[in-house]
C-alpha cells in the first residue's frame, strides 16, 4: 500500500480570489474544506501530486509556484493517476475521488505553458466529495483506503 504526507494545504478565500497557505484545514461531510469559497457538489476538495507538480517545474523549465494549480491539498508518496471512484484518507479525514481536475485557462495566466504542462496524466490532481470529516494537517500521512473484501462480495451480488 503507498503510504504518503501532506506537503502543503491552501484555501481560497474567494471565488477566483489567491490561495491562502495553511497549517491545517477542517473538511466537513457532503460540504467541503470550512472557509473556502468553492464548497458542495462532487468538488469539494482538490488534491494535487507534489511528484507530478515536479514533472510540471521540469517540463516548464521553472520552479512554478503551486498555488497557481489552485488545489486545496498537496499531497506526496501516492499516485493520483487512474484514482476515480478510490477512496483517499487524508490524516483523519476521507475523500472519494470523483475524477481528473481539468485545468482551466485561468492556470496559463499564472505562468505560460503551465495549462499544457497539466493536461496529460492526471496532472491537474484530483477532485472529491468528502465522506469522512475532521481536520488534515501538512504532515498527516495519506494512504488509500482498501475495501474490504465482504463489501465486494456484496457489492457484485446486489
Amino acid at each position: 500500500m503507498q503510504k504518503g504526507t501532506v506537503v502543503a494545504i491552501w484555501r481560497k478565500r474567494a471565488h477566483g480570489g489567491p490561495m491562502d497557505p495553511q497549517d491545517r484545514a477542517t473538511l466537513i461531510p457532503d460540504h467541503g474544506i470550512e472557509g473556502n469559497a468553492d464548497v458542495g457538489g462532487m468538488r469539494q476538495v482538490t488534491i494535487v501530486s507534489r511528484e507530478r507538480w515536479d514533472r510540471v517545474d521540469d517540463d516548464l523549465g521553472a520552479t512554478v509556484d503551486p498555488t497557481l494549480r489552485r488545489a486545496n491539498v498537496m499531497i506526496s508518496g501516492v499516485n493520483l493517476v487512474e484514482s476515480r471512484g478510490k477512496t483517499i484518507q487524508i490524516g483523519p479525514c476521507e475523500v472519494l475521488i470523483r475524477g481528473e481536475t481539468k485545468p482551466c485557462n485561468i492556470v496559463e495566466d499564472g505562468h505560460p505553458g503551465l495549462l499544457k504542462a497539466l493536461v496529460t496524466d492526471w496532472g491537474g490532481g484530483v477532485y472529491g466529495e468528502v465522506v469522512k470529516g475532521g481536520t488534515l494537517r501538512v504532515g498527516d500521512d495519506v494512504n488509500w483506503v482498501e475495501t474490504a473484501i465482504e463489501d465486494l462480495e456484496n457489492a457484485t451480488h446486489e
